[in-house]
């Protein structure tokens, strides 16, 4: 039996882009231990995960902590084989630190290089089924996600999803609450309760939005990925922003409509859903132009 290590530390909407590899390589290896290798929020979620044997914490120690390092070098060591999916400058040197093991991935001396000179030109699902037919994985199918969607409060419905929240450091990638307020008013008028969703700091922007609609349902803070899994399976419709909890909505099957504005690129890092036509993207170069009637209007063509 095989020792194989697999390595994505995150963020969130990077990890769901990794179902689908993650996957596929249980399946290449149903034999093998694997451990994968990640960051302490997507610890819970991914142990809960069919496809793992162990889930191991990089707390990516600063590289003057000798001690941490040393540590970390321990965790990595040991593999009989490496799937690196994070393929940044800080897991490249995580091939020396795990003494050069055979390792599929973008670090210099790698057995099977990602040497695709187009890769920074794909879409993050594209890459890495490329990056795994190099090291030969060729099928990677949509995941099973039926564990997750089990999880978390089965709510009354219908009901859509608001997601207004974005990374803090990134305002420019929010459409404003307001208008998430807005649109709030129209979901319920069509019989959609708004349920908005996101981390315990988004708890402002819920707030905006149930000033306007009292009938919506603020869980911001409330739900860990897990449930918050499971109550995006059941969901009739998502609307949010270019941020994780909306990558996670498409992959459960949710019909998304994403908002991107010039901060990202939908080509390379659009939210996909398992059945084609199910995530719809509106782009404007500054969010705050995007009017609320050409955000309903979308809503209106989903079913539901």
């Amino acid at each position: 039996m095989a020792r194989i290590l697999i390595i994505k530390l995150g963020a969130l909407g990077d990890l769901v882009q990794a179902f689908a590899p993650f996957a596929a390589i249980r399946r290449y290896h149903p034999d093998d231990r694997l451990a994968l290798l990640t960051t302490r929020p997507f610890a819970a979620l991914c142990s809960a995960s069919p496809w793992f044997d162990e889930v191991l914490v990089d707390e990516r120690p600063a590289w003057w902590h000798a001690g941490r390092v040393m540590a970390l070098r321990r965790m990595l060591r040991g593999h009989d084989f490496v799937y690196d999916l994070q393929t940044s400058s800080r897991s490249q040197r995580y091939f020396r630190l795990a003494g050069r093991p055979p390792w599929s991935g973008i670090a210099r001396g790698a057995s099977h290089p990602h040497d695709n000179p187009g890769r920074d030109l794909m879409h993050t699902r594209e890459r890495q089924a490329d990056q795994l037919a190099r090291a030969g994985i060729a099928v990677v199918p949509v995941p099973d996600l039926a564990w997750l969607a089990v999880q978390g409060p089965h709510l009354p419905g219908p009901y859509a999803l608001l997601v207004p929240g974005a990374a803090p450091h990134r305002p420019a990638k929010r459409w404003p609450a307001a208008r998430f307020a807005e649109l709030a008013g129209l979901l319920w008028a069509r019989g959609l309760r708004p349920v908005v969703v996101g981390a315990g700091g988004d708890a402002p922007l819920a707030q905006v939005i149930l000033r306007a609609c009292p009938q919506a349902l603020d869980l911001t803070g409330q739900t860990s990925l897990l449930e918050l899994g499971g109550v995006a399976a059941r969901a009739a419709l998502a609307v949010g922003n270019d941020t994780g909890p909306m990558h996670l909505a498409a992959a459960m099957g949710a019909r998304c409509i994403v908002l991107f504005s010039a901060q990202s690129d939908p080509a390379l890092t659009a939210p996909r859903g398992p059945d084609p036509g199910s995530v719809t993207v509106l782009r404007a170069g500054d969010l705050a132009t995007l009017p609320v009637a050409d955000v309903a209007s979308r809503v209106a063509a989903s079913p539901g």
